[in-house]
């Protein structure tokens, strides 16, 4: 199978169905096998993506975080079995240790449940709360533990900022020095940073500036008035914040492989799967049975062996980096737009993924593909209404309406924000929509969706 040709495509086509706005890498035994870049690194459509294009990796960083973490244990600064107390006895947190913190057992909370107390200082005190700060957030907050440590898997960047903070302490350095210095300079990443452009500027040219849609409009992330809140959290270390393009992460790999920075044997003990204080694995991915080991989604290919791999998202960004460790083989895969069309956007990336297992990728559907096409509209007008909310829902159907001849809907997510969004008929009473997966179902005065029922509201 020619796997640069297939790979090519798919980008291509999503390109053509959905703007892809990226860049990616694929190899074998340390030879790329594909490579490419489609798009656009600005809003404006003016500045094309290139191979060379410097993209934020979102939570891929993770990635270097718990690498920064095994150095510190190599140099008997750290032990994983350490408490943090020890270390940060003012957090209201006892018993979690550096390894829960590692693989997301610890059950301290996400800062995004709690993201107001971030956007307020920005906002009122116009400034971006440092990392040392996530101490006075987590004192402040008293948020409660997901559970009681090790006894659950709830991922928490909230940990990887401990983690970070930690690094700075014990080294005697700032953090972003830490990671240039022991694991940037040594592999030859000349084009990757860790920074915080929202907060401080672009320290580097050929930057992909993340982007998201207002109104089917392209803006920048800090410009968007949904999304622009990004620059409150944009202090934060080591969930995120390493910027580099595909040919760096490509060294990472080879670096890894080849026992720079990193042993094999200790990463061998990052690609072990956390466990649970009963023994059990902690697990990361139901669906695709995926553990968690120190910074990485630890998994098994019934051909290929040990697959070891991160995605990032944040808004305007998508990232992902695979490492098929007993196979040999990478793919990373950077983005800088978010999609529109969800269907599309998984398609690309279940083919991408596909491929690299040598297999046959899928042809790429998006919702218009799935749409009827003219279709009967004379029963619409009696979908519209009002519509009861269910109990313990984590998206609620509001209202169902008629805009410019299409059928429409409004929903409230758990946080109580409200999205409305045009619904594309995929059969008489079926309809689905273009940002997501959510399909919803007509009955005799109801609506189904996700397995709720709901009536019509009486007006």
């Amino acid at each position: 199978m020619d796997k640069n040709d297939m790979m090519q495509k798919l980008a291509c086509e999503l390109n053509e169905k959905d703007d892809f706005n990226g860049a990616w890498l694929y190899a074998e035994k340390g030879e790329i096998m594909s490579k490419g870049a489609l798009g656009f690194r600005d809003p404006e459509n003016t500045l094309p993506i290139t191979e060379e294009s410097i993209f934020q990796l979102a939570s891929v960083s993770k990635t270097f975080t718990s690498a920064a973490v095994m150095l510190l244990v190599r140099q008997g600064l750290l032990n994983p079995e350490d408490e943090i107390t020890q270390f940060f006895p003012e957090i209201p947190y006892p018993g979690v240790t550096v390894r829960h913190l590692l693989t997301h057992t610890s059950g301290i909370p996400d800062y995004f449940d709690d993201a107001d107390w971030f956007i307020k200082i920005w906002k009122e005190e116009k400034r971006v709360p440092g990392n040392d700060e996530i101490l006075r957030f987590l004192q402040e907050t008293k948020a409660k533990p997901y559970f009681s440590s090790g006894e659950g898997l709830h991922y928490s960047n909230t940990g990887y900022n401990l983690l970070a903070l930690l690094v700075e302490r014990l080294s005697g350095i700032p953090y972003a020095k830490f990671l240039q210095k022991n694991i940037f300079e040594p592999i030859g990443m000349n084009s990757t940073y860790y920074c915080h452009i929202r907060r401080d500027g672009v320290p580097f040219e050929n930057y992909a500036q993340a982007t998201v849609y207002d109104d089917e409009k392209c803006v920048a992330d800090i410009d968007s008035t949904e999304e622009g809140d990004v620059v409150a959290f944009d202090g934060l270390d080591g969930d995120d914040y390493v910027y580099t393009n595909i040919f760096d992460m490509f060294k990472w790999d080879r670096a890894l492989r080849e026992g720079k920075v990193l042993t094999l044997e200790e990463q061998k003990i990052m690609y072990t799967p956390g466990k649970l204080n009963n023994g059990e694995d902690a697990v990361y991915d139901e669906d695709d049975e995926l553990g968690y080991g120190f910074g990485w989604a630890v998994g098994h290919d019934d051909e290929l062996g040990l697959v070891v791999s991160h995605s990032g998202g944040m808004p305007g960004v998508a990232t992902w980096f695979e490492r098929f460790v007993d196979a040999d083989r990478v793919l990373v895969i950077l983005s800088c737009r978010d999609y529109r069309d969800v269907r599309a956007y998984l398609g690309y990336w279940d083919g991408m993924e596909a491929v690299a297992r040598d297999k046959e990728p899928k042809p790429i559907v998006s919702i218009e593909d799935l749409a009827i096409k003219n279709p009967d509209k004379s029963k619409w007008e009696s979908c519209c209404g009002k519509y009861e909310h269910p109990q313990d829902a984590e998206i609620i159907v509001d209202e169902v309406f008629l805009k410019d001849g299409e059928l429409h809907a409004r929903t409230i997510d758990e946080d109580g924000d409200e999205m409305s969004f045009r619904l594309y008929p995929l059969t008489e009473n079926e309809f689905g929509r273009k940002g997501g997966l959510l399909k919803l179902s007509f009955g005799e005065e109801c609506v189904m969706y996700n397995d709720f029922t709901c009536k019509k509201r009486t007006q």
